[in-house]
Parts: C-alpha cells; sequence; structure tokens
C-alpha cells in the first residue's frame, strides 16, 4: 500500500484569494499553518485580499504579526478571481504553487493524495467528486466545462475547481496571460498549459458546503459576459492543436524537480 507521508514536495507557496471572507479566513489560515508544518518543509501562505468591503485584511495582518509564513497581498478594489490568482501566482517564491478558495470548502489535508503524482508531472489539479453547492451552480459549473472543453479542445473535468498543484517554473511556462477579463483567466491558463506540453493530472477531491461567509458569482449578466469574453479568446488564437513542447525540461529546471521521499 502506498504511503502517502513518503512523499514530500521540497517547498510550497499556498495561495488563497480571498473575497470578504472576514468569517472564516483565520480558520483557513490556521488548517494551512497546521498542515505546512506537520509536514515540515519550507513553506509560506500567501493571502490575496481582492479588494475586501470588511475584516479580512485585518485579520490576515493580525495572524501575519504572530506567524511568519503568512503574506498578505492585498488590491485596493475589487479586481476579481482571475487578478487574485495571478496577483498570488506571482507573488509566491518556493518550488510548488498550491491555490486553494479560503471559503472552507475544501481540506487541505488532501494535498498528501497529490504528492506521489507530484513527482512526474507539472500540475496536479482536482475535479469536484460531488460538488456541495446549490443545484444552479453545480448546472452551471457542469455546462461551464462541457463548453470550454468544445471550444478550446481540452478534455478537463472540471475547469474551475479551486484546488491545484503546480511547479512555479510551470506557471512561467504559460506567460503571459493575456486575458483582462478575470472571468476568464483559468481557461486561458489551462489551455496554455495543455499545448505548451506540461505533464497534467488530474484527481478526485471533496467537496464540502460553505458554512460561512456568502458565495459571489453565478448571476446572469455575468455569465453572459464571461461567454463573449470566451468567444472573443477563441477567436483570438485559433490553433487548437498542442504546440510541440520544446525547451519544456531545460525551463523547468533540474532543482524545481525534485521531490522528497
Amino acid at each position: 500500500m502506498l504511503n502517502l507521508m513518503d512523499h514530500s514536495l521540497s517547498s510550497l507557496s499556498a495561495v488563497l484569494p480571498a473575497y470578504n471572507e472576514e468569517a472564516i479566513i483565520a480558520e483557513t489560515i490556521s488548517g494551512v499553518l497546521a498542515y505546512g508544518r506537520k509536514r515540515g518543509i519550507p513553506f509560506e501562505i500567501i493571502v490575496v485580499n481582492d479588494g475586501s468591503r470588511d475584516r479580512t485584511a485585518a485579520i490576515v495582518r493580525d495572524l501575519q504579526s504572530a506567524h511568519a509564513e503568512i503574506r498578505l497581498v492585498s488590491h485596493r478594489q475589487n479586481k476579481g478571481y482571475g487578478e487574485a490568482l495571478r496577483s498570488g501566482f506571482d507573488a509566491a517564491s518556493m518550488d510548488w504553487i498550491f491555490l486553494m478558495d479560503s471559503d472552507g470548502q475544501f481540506d487541505i489535508t488532501q494535498l498528501d493524495e497529490f504528492m506521489p503524482w507530484a513527482e512526474g508531472h507539472d500540475m496536479v489539479i482536482g475535479y469536484r467528486e460531488r460538488r456541495a453547492d446549490a443545484a444552479h451552480r453545480v448546472m452551471f459549473g457542469w455546462g461551464f466545462t462541457l463548453l470550454m472543453n468544445l471550444l478550446f479542445d481540452m478534455r478537463y473535468a472540471d475547469i474551475d475547481c479551486a484546488f491545484k498543484l503546480f511547479r512555479r517554473s510551470a506557471w512561467k511556462v504559460v506567460q503571459p496571460i493575456a486575458s483582462t477579463d478575470h472571468k476568464i483567466f483559468t481557461v486561458e491558463w489551462l489551455w496554455k498549459a495543455k499545448r505548451s506540453g506540461l505533464n497534467i493530472k488530474e484527481l478526485p477531491v471533496r467537496h464540502y458546503q460553505r458554512i460561512k461567509g456568502t458565495q459571489t458569482g453565478a448571476r446572469l449578466d455575468v455569465i453572459w459576459q464571461m461567454v463573449g469574453s470566451l468567444l472573443r479568446l477563441r477567436l483570438q488564437f485559433p490553433q487548437a492543436l498542442p504546440v510541440k513542447p520544446e525547451g519544456i525540461a531545460q525551463l523547468l529546471g533540474p532543482a524545481d524537480s525534485r521531490i522528497k521521499k
């Protein structure tokens, strides 16, 4: 039987995007802190406060004063989810980057199941086995993934799942992310990752109901704006076939490939 604790990453940047998450952010950060310390690897927690109007930033600053692993990146105004991710990934300094939403709907300990796969992959991305959201959000998520796979010749099970582990150098490979519309950021990111020849593994993750805070997004007007942006993106990049992954190994580099066993 595979012993998950036999595998560990060389170092980890955990990126937590947050918008008006004062009710849950301290609990989420505490869970990541406990996990990183148990793992015993160099790690940092980057909280991206995307223009929150509540006490999210103040709570993070209080925790930051007591824990050196915590970093706060703040947007003066709300720029949207994609820009929060971009800021967090750009700020990361460790070999591996881990994305997890700060709303308490994922369990960071499930990252243990991703680590054995990291050794042979550039990205290990989650898909929600059973999405614990309202029915209309589940249906929208299913339709969104189906449409994106058709438009961009992809085969991902859950494009918007916010539980992803990837090499920091793999993030550099897909630059620049041209999308100025934050709602299509993830689509362009994954499409470029596929076309760049990065080795990607998908794994199931558990998803829990949100018990604190308020969900945002899924408004009809926002959805229509996003569809328009996606169609423009697809016309901007008409080639659907993957490009040859020339130089990917050199870009990744030997130090970034180390997995502790």
